[in-house]
């Protein structure tokens, strides 16, 4: 199964800028071994079952809770039968598709 999970999450309570926070949240996602993507709005991350990708969210909110008060988060879930790997492949197959599709 490959289970793909784009997801903000950021403390309300840390000022102008939330990077300090965030960059702890993606050393923890980058050191459990999970493939991931660091976007602009949110992170995307890769996981052979649904228990692993929820245990990593909140695994993120409670490394956050330690030191805020209020967290928001947005989750989007893919979860797909087959193989993994598609953290890349879908995104190769947009790129392979630009410039060839007739609008």
């Amino acid at each position: 199964m490959s289970v793909l999970v784009n997801f903000a999450m950021f403390p309300t309570d840390a000022g102008i800028s939330a990077s300090k926070p965030v960059s702890r949240v993606i050393e923890m996602i980058k050191n459990s071994g999970v493939d991931y993507q660091l976007g602009s709005m949110g992170t995307t991350i890769e996981t052979a079952t649904m228990e692993e990708a929820l245990d990593i969210i909140n695994q993120a909110h409670l490394l956050l809770q330690k030191q805020h008060d209020r967290i928001y988060t947005t989750i989007t879930i893919d979860a797909r039968k087959g193989e993994l790997g598609r953290i890349s492949s879908k995104i190769q197959s947009i790129e392979n598709k630009i410039g060839k599709v007739n609008l």
